[in-house]
C-alpha cells in the first residue's frame, strides 16, 4: 500500500471519529438541555405548591382565630348570663325575704326547681339554698362553684370546669 493511501484513510478515520463525537457532544448537550428545562419546570411547580400551601395554611389560621375569638365571645357571654341569673336570684330570695308571708328557703327552692326544670341542671347557682348559705351569698356561689370543679383565674374568668370536661 502506497504511504498516501495510508495517510488519506487515517485522516479519514480521525475525521469520522470528530464527527461522531461531535454528534454525541450536540446529543448530550441537547439531553443536559431538556433535563434543565424539565428541572425548571418542576421547580416552577414546586413553588407554585409552596405558595399555595402558604395561601391555604393563612386562611387556617385566620378560621383558627375567629374560632378562639368566636370561644372568647361565648365564654364571655356565658358568664354574663351566669351573673345575671345569679343577680336575678339573689334579687328573688331578697324579695322573699323581705316578703313576710314568704319563706326564703321554700323560695330558693322553687327558683333553683323553675330553672333546673327550664335550663338544666349544673348552672351556677342552681344549688338549693341552704339557712346558712342565705346569709353568705358570695360564699354560697364559691361552694356551688367548688362542688362542680370550677376555677377562675385572678381575673375571674373560667379556667377549668370540670362539667364541660374541657380545659379552657
Amino acid at each position: 500500500m502506497d504511504t498516501g493511501v495510508i495517510v488519506a484513510i487515517v485522516i479519514a478515520v480521525v475525521i469520522v471519529l470528530a464527527l461522531v463525537m461531535l454528534i454525541g457532544r450536540r446529543g448530550r448537550e441537547r439531553r443536559h438541555e431538556t433535563r434543565r428545562t424539565e428541572a425548571h419546570e418542576i421547580r416552577r411547580e414546586a413553588e407554585v405548591d409552596r405558595a399555595e400551601a402558604d395561601r391555604v395554611r393563612a386562611e387556617a389560621d385566620v378560621q383558627a382565630a375567629e374560632a378562639r375569638r368566636q370561644e372568647a365571645l361565648a365564654r364571655e357571654r356565658s358568664h354574663q348570663a351566669d351573673e345575671q341569673h345569679r343577680e336575678a336570684r339573689e334579687r328573688h330570695l331578697e324579695a322573699a325575704r323581705r316578703d313576710p308571708d314568704a319563706d326564703e328557703r321554700e323560695a330558693a327552692e322553687e327558683w333553683d326547681r323553675e330553672h333546673a326544670a327550664r335550663h338544666g341542671e349544673g348552672e351556677p347557682g342552681t344549688a338549693p339554698a341552704t339557712a346558712a348559705g342565705t346569709e353568705h351569698g358570695a360564699d354560697r356561689g364559691a361552694v356551688r362553684e367548688e362542688e362542680r370543679g370550677v376555677e377562675r383565674d385572678d381575673q375571674g374568668q373560667v379556667v377549668r370546669d370540670e362539667r364541660r370536661d374541657a380545659p379552657r
